[in-house]
Protein backbone atom coordinates (compact mmCIF):
# COMPACT_ATOMS: atom_id res chain seq x y z
CA UNK A 1 0.00 0.00 0.00
CA UNK A 2 2.07 2.61 1.09
CA UNK A 3 4.88 3.32 -1.17
CA UNK A 4 3.04 1.52 -4.15
CA UNK A 5 -0.58 2.69 -4.25
CA UNK A 6 0.40 5.84 -1.58
CA UNK A 7 3.04 7.99 -2.08
CA UNK A 8 2.93 7.97 2.01
CA UNK A 9 6.17 6.51 2.76
CA UNK A 10 8.56 9.87 3.32
CA UNK A 11 5.43 10.59 5.93
CA UNK A 12 5.84 7.35 7.67
CA UNK A 13 9.77 7.98 7.46
CA UNK A 14 9.38 11.23 9.41
CA UNK A 15 6.68 10.02 11.98
CA UNK A 16 8.71 6.72 13.03
CA UNK A 17 12.41 9.10 13.24
CA UNK A 18 10.29 11.41 15.79
CA UNK A 19 9.55 8.61 17.99
CA UNK A 20 12.68 7.67 18.04
CA UNK A 21 14.03 10.86 18.70
CA UNK A 22 11.89 11.41 21.37
CA UNK A 23 12.32 8.14 23.36
CA UNK A 24 15.92 8.23 22.74
CA UNK A 25 16.10 4.76 19.96
CA UNK A 26 18.88 4.62 17.60
CA UNK A 27 17.58 5.36 14.26
CA UNK A 28 18.23 7.25 11.16
CA UNK A 29 15.46 8.35 8.96
CA UNK A 30 16.91 5.14 6.25
CA UNK A 31 16.54 3.07 8.07
CA UNK A 32 12.47 2.99 8.16
CA UNK A 33 12.69 2.18 3.99
CA UNK A 34 14.45 -0.67 5.14
CA UNK A 35 12.13 -1.67 7.53
CA UNK A 36 9.05 -1.23 5.52
CA UNK A 37 6.81 -4.00 5.44
CA UNK A 38 7.49 -5.12 9.09
CA UNK A 39 4.74 -4.67 11.64
CA UNK A 40 5.01 -1.67 14.55
CA UNK A 41 5.53 -4.12 17.09
CA UNK A 42 8.73 -6.01 15.10
CA UNK A 43 9.81 -2.47 13.70
CA UNK A 44 9.61 -1.31 17.94
CA UNK A 45 11.58 -4.74 18.79
CA UNK A 46 14.04 -3.67 16.31
CA UNK A 47 15.04 -0.41 17.43
CA UNK A 48 14.35 -1.61 21.53
CA UNK A 49 16.93 -4.40 20.95
CA UNK A 50 19.72 -2.07 18.92
CA UNK A 51 19.22 1.03 22.06
CA UNK A 52 18.72 -1.22 25.00
CA UNK A 53 19.48 -5.12 24.26
CA UNK A 54 15.85 -6.28 24.97
CA UNK A 55 12.34 -6.07 22.73
CA UNK A 56 9.97 -3.70 23.49
CA UNK A 57 7.19 -4.78 26.21
CA UNK A 58 3.47 -5.00 25.00
CA UNK A 59 2.70 -1.51 26.46
CA UNK A 60 5.40 0.25 24.83
CA UNK A 61 4.66 -1.37 21.62
CA UNK A 62 1.23 -0.75 21.81
CA UNK A 63 1.39 2.99 23.27
CA UNK A 64 4.63 3.95 21.06
CA UNK A 65 2.94 2.75 17.76
CA UNK A 66 -0.40 4.44 18.67
CA UNK A 67 1.60 7.82 19.13
CA UNK A 68 3.54 7.01 15.69
CA UNK A 69 0.08 6.36 13.82
CA UNK A 70 -1.06 9.54 15.09
CA UNK A 71 1.74 11.47 13.84
CA UNK A 72 1.14 9.83 10.57
CA UNK A 73 -2.55 10.79 10.42
CA UNK A 74 -1.48 14.14 10.92
CA UNK A 75 1.73 14.46 8.44
CA UNK A 76 -0.28 12.07 5.53
CA UNK A 77 -1.81 14.28 2.50
CA UNK A 78 -3.30 10.79 1.25
CA UNK A 79 -2.13 11.18 -2.19
CA UNK A 80 -1.73 8.55 -4.71
CA UNK A 81 1.02 6.87 -6.09
CA UNK A 82 1.12 8.62 -9.84
CA UNK A 83 0.45 5.37 -12.11
CA UNK A 84 -0.68 3.22 -9.86
CA UNK A 85 -4.26 3.50 -10.86
CA UNK A 86 -3.17 3.15 -14.46
CA UNK A 87 -1.91 -0.28 -13.48
CA UNK A 88 -4.64 -1.00 -11.60
CA UNK A 89 -6.94 -0.77 -14.20
CA UNK A 90 -4.52 -2.58 -16.40
CA UNK A 91 -4.48 -5.61 -13.93
CA UNK A 92 -8.32 -5.46 -14.01
CA UNK A 93 -9.05 -5.41 -17.81
CA UNK A 94 -6.68 -8.39 -17.97
CA UNK A 95 -9.06 -10.11 -15.87
CA UNK A 96 -6.31 -10.41 -12.85
CA UNK A 97 -7.67 -10.23 -9.11
CA UNK A 98 -6.25 -7.41 -6.87
CA UNK A 99 -4.84 -8.17 -3.89
CA UNK A 100 -3.22 -6.13 -1.03
CA UNK A 101 -1.16 -7.50 1.03
CA UNK A 102 -0.03 -5.00 3.65
CA UNK A 103 1.47 -4.55 6.73
CA UNK A 104 -0.60 -1.70 7.50
CA UNK A 105 -2.57 -1.95 10.44
CA UNK A 106 -5.16 0.87 9.62
CA UNK A 107 -8.64 0.25 10.35
CA UNK A 108 -10.04 2.99 7.89
CA UNK A 109 -8.28 0.86 5.15
CA UNK A 110 -10.93 -0.22 3.26
CA UNK A 111 -13.02 3.06 2.90
CA UNK A 112 -9.51 5.07 2.57
CA UNK A 113 -9.18 2.32 -0.90
CA UNK A 114 -12.69 2.46 -2.08
CA UNK A 115 -12.32 6.20 -2.35
CA UNK A 116 -8.71 5.95 -4.06
CA UNK A 117 -9.33 3.29 -6.36
CA UNK A 118 -13.09 2.23 -6.73
CA UNK A 119 -14.21 -1.29 -7.36
CA UNK A 120 -10.27 -2.06 -7.30
CA UNK A 121 -10.03 -4.30 -3.61
CA UNK A 122 -12.77 -6.18 -2.25
CA UNK A 123 -12.74 -6.53 1.84
CA UNK A 124 -12.27 -10.21 2.02
CA UNK A 125 -9.15 -9.94 -0.32
CA UNK A 126 -7.02 -7.63 1.65
CA UNK A 127 -4.52 -9.31 3.96
CA UNK A 128 -3.45 -7.12 6.98
CA UNK A 129 -1.43 -6.30 9.82
CA UNK A 130 -4.21 -8.04 11.51
CA UNK A 131 -4.07 -11.41 9.64
CA UNK A 132 -0.74 -12.07 9.89
CA UNK A 133 1.76 -13.63 12.60
CA UNK A 134 4.52 -12.87 10.99
CA UNK A 135 5.37 -9.97 9.13
CA UNK A 136 7.65 -9.52 5.97
CA UNK A 137 10.29 -10.44 4.83
CA UNK A 138 8.35 -13.69 6.18
CA UNK A 139 6.62 -15.01 3.18
CA UNK A 140 3.32 -15.97 5.80
CA UNK A 141 1.31 -12.83 4.40
CA UNK A 142 1.68 -13.51 0.35
CA UNK A 143 1.33 -17.02 1.11
CA UNK A 144 -2.12 -16.31 2.71
CA UNK A 145 -2.61 -13.88 -0.31
CA UNK A 146 -2.36 -16.97 -2.49
CA UNK A 147 -4.92 -18.67 -0.08
CA UNK A 148 -7.46 -16.05 -0.11
CA UNK A 149 -6.96 -15.42 -4.14
CA UNK A 150 -7.49 -19.08 -4.62
CA UNK A 151 -3.86 -19.95 -6.79
CA UNK A 152 -0.70 -21.48 -6.89
CA UNK A 153 2.42 -19.10 -6.44
CA UNK A 154 3.37 -19.59 -10.33
CA UNK A 155 -0.18 -17.99 -11.01
CA UNK A 156 0.61 -14.77 -8.93
CA UNK A 157 2.77 -11.51 -9.57
CA UNK A 158 3.42 -9.38 -6.40
CA UNK A 159 4.33 -5.14 -6.82
CA UNK A 160 6.12 -4.07 -3.92
CA UNK A 161 8.77 -1.31 -3.44
CA UNK A 162 10.04 -2.25 -0.03
CA UNK A 163 13.38 -4.50 0.43
CA UNK A 164 11.20 -6.50 2.90
CA UNK A 165 8.27 -6.84 0.80
CA UNK A 166 10.41 -8.56 -2.23
CA UNK A 167 12.20 -10.89 0.27
CA UNK A 168 8.90 -11.75 1.35
CA UNK A 169 7.39 -12.55 -2.24
CA UNK A 170 10.09 -14.19 -3.40
CA UNK A 171 10.36 -16.58 -0.38
CA UNK A 172 6.89 -17.39 -1.26
CA UNK A 173 7.84 -18.57 -4.47
CA UNK A 174 6.35 -15.56 -6.41
CA UNK A 175 7.76 -13.75 -9.73
CA UNK A 176 8.19 -10.31 -7.86
CA UNK A 177 8.73 -6.84 -9.64
CA UNK A 178 10.26 -4.33 -7.27
CA UNK A 179 9.23 -0.25 -7.98
CA UNK A 180 11.63 2.16 -6.25
CA UNK A 181 9.65 4.94 -5.25
CA UNK A 182 11.83 5.97 -2.67
CA UNK A 183 15.21 6.70 -1.62
CA UNK A 184 17.27 3.27 -1.76
CA UNK A 185 19.57 2.22 -4.02
CA UNK A 186 18.13 0.37 -6.94
CA UNK A 187 20.82 -2.29 -5.97
CA UNK A 188 19.28 -2.90 -2.15
CA UNK A 189 15.45 -3.84 -3.95
CA UNK A 190 17.80 -6.09 -6.76
CA UNK A 191 19.87 -8.25 -3.89
CA UNK A 192 16.35 -8.57 -2.17
CA UNK A 193 15.88 -10.79 -4.92
CA UNK A 194 13.51 -9.11 -7.25
CA UNK A 195 13.17 -10.30 -10.52
CA UNK A 196 12.50 -7.05 -12.56
CA UNK A 197 12.81 -3.43 -10.73
CA UNK A 198 11.24 -0.28 -12.69
CA UNK A 199 11.74 3.14 -11.41
CA UNK A 200 8.07 4.62 -10.91
CA UNK A 201 4.76 3.22 -11.12
CA UNK A 202 3.86 5.57 -14.33
CA UNK A 203 7.42 2.90 -15.77
CA UNK A 204 5.54 0.04 -14.53
CA UNK A 205 2.29 0.95 -16.00
CA UNK A 206 3.67 1.17 -19.67
CA UNK A 207 5.13 -2.38 -18.97
CA UNK A 208 2.44 -4.05 -17.28
CA UNK A 209 -0.09 -5.44 -20.36
CA UNK A 210 2.96 -7.12 -21.59
CA UNK A 211 3.92 -8.92 -18.96
CA UNK A 212 0.35 -10.15 -17.47
CA UNK A 213 -1.64 -10.44 -20.54
CA UNK A 214 0.80 -10.48 -23.79
CA UNK A 215 -0.71 -10.81 -27.02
Amino acid sequence: MDGVLYDSMRFHARAWKDIADKYHLKAEESDFYLYEGRTGASTLNELFQRTFGREATEEEKHRLYEEKSELFRTYNDGEAMPGAAEVLAKVKACGLQRILVTGSGQRSLIDKLNHTYPQMFAPDKMVTAYDVKYGKPHPEPYLIGLKKAGVQAHEAIVVENAPLGIQAGVAAGIFTIGVNTGPLPNQVLLDAGADLLFSSMNELAEHIESIICPS
